[in-house]
């Protein structure tokens, strides 16, 4: 008997070299407003795509931070609602995604942002809406959440199939500028994505391991080319690509642990989220090996073939091991008191942790607070 199970494949896909330069065709006619970040504004980075926009009214929010907030999705409805924006662009990395998520569903509801926050909370149907990445990591522009800061620290979410994209636009010249530092960071985001989507308690199905499969051997088998050779558009594009399965993987099969216990370092200690994933990767896989050995086997020789043929146990320990080599191939810092988190914090990140219960019920071992805090005390 075959098992019962729902899954959205996700947004329409447009994928190319050049491709965000010819996002007209995919919106309605009416002003638009285009949600980006101000460095990639000021860097060109967005000159195509507006240029491919000449011919309408566009409004451009950039106020948008690393960790986006709830007051920057209240300050772009103001300007949409400002030009009569029938439709929005989520322009950058998961931060101007995220905000365009939200504005666009806000846009077109007219909802109250905090009546929102939740699962399957947001009901109504926002503005026509395109995404375009510009890092090869967050997976946004693939999912139905958008996760903002509120007030100083807390972080909430917005998931709901409403706030899906009706387009991705996949233009891989648009992530060959990055430093290294950030393709490395968002790169490991991604891969992370991909095996929490597999390892997941809750909603794991074939069509997500068999996305999460293919996006983890796309990302991991060119995150070391892209970060030493930036220019490389073939090692770009493939990155991209695996970025977006594991984007649709993990919104129809979604994540666990790591992303718990990363959120409390970019909330607390404004860790770009992609380092905190990987500051906490090799703990978390280590306190679920118990319950997730023969998966993370199954994954291992996706990393790594030469450990086909091996016994599970050493599959999965090998696959810890690989992930460990790549983030010290790709240069990322592997202790927390790199990024300036001390001993005397460990209480305060376990209690946050903790709060992430989205997050900690799809984990395939159950964390409690003394697991949340010997993890971080093991990542010092």
């Amino acid at each position: 008997m075959s098992e019962t199970f729902n899954f959205h494949p996700g947004p329409r896909v447009t994928s190319g070299i050049g491709s965000s330069g010819e996002l007209a065709r995919l919106l309605p006619d009416g002003p638009v407003l285009f949600v980006t970040d101000v460095n990639l504004h000021a860097l060109g980075l967005t000159d195509a795509a507006l240029e491919g926009l000449e011919d309408r009214e566009v409004a451009i929010f950039d106020n948008v931070r690393e960790d986006p907030t709830e007051e920057s999705v209240l300050e772009a409805i103001a300007l949409g609602r400002e030009i009569g924006a029938t439709s929005v662009i989520g322009f950058g990395g998961g931060s101007p995604m995220d905000v365009a998520k939200a504005a666009a569903y806000l846009l077109g509801t007219s909802e109250e942002i905090a009546a929102i926050y939740g699962v399957d909370v947001a009901q109504g149907e926002g503005l026509p809406l395109v995404l375009v990445p510009t890092t090869a990591g967050t997976g946004s522009e693939a999912t139905p959440i958008s996760i903002l800061t509120v007030g100083e620290t807390s972080k909430k979410g917005i998931v709901a199939p409403a706030l899906y994209a009706d387009h991705a636009v996949l233009d891989a010249s648009l992530t060959s500028g990055l430093p290294r530092h950030v393709t490395a960071a968002t790169g490991i985001d991604a891969m992370v994505h991909a095996i929490e989507a597999f390892t997941t308690k809750r909603l794991k199905n074939p069509i997500s391991d068999v996305l999460a499969k293919e996006a983890l051997r796309l990302l991991s088998g060119n995150l070391l080319t892209a970060c030493d050779e930036p220019d490389n558009l073939a090692a770009r594009d493939a990155m991209l690509r695996g970025s977006y399965l594991a984007g649709v993987a993990f919104a129809n099969a979604p994540c666990a642990g790591v992303h718990a216990l990363a959120y409390p370092l970019g909330g607390h200690f404004h860790v770009p989220h992609g380092l905190s994933n990987a500051l906490m990767l090799p703990h978390v896989l280590t306190h679920n090996m118990p319950a997730a050995r023969d998966m993370y086997a199954e994954l291992a020789v996706e990393i790594d073939p030469s450990l086909a043929g091996q016994g599970s146990q050493a599959q999965a320990q090998g696959f810890v091991e690989a992930l460990r080599a790549i983030t010290a191939q790709i240069g990322l810092s592997p202790r927390l008191g790199d990024v300036g988190v001390g001993a005397d914090s460990l209480d305060l990140l376990a209690d946050e942790a903790m709060k992430q219960e989205r997050l900690l019920i799809n984990n395939p071992l159950p964390i409690t607070r003394d697991d949340a805090r010997r993890m971080y005390e093991a990542a010092l």
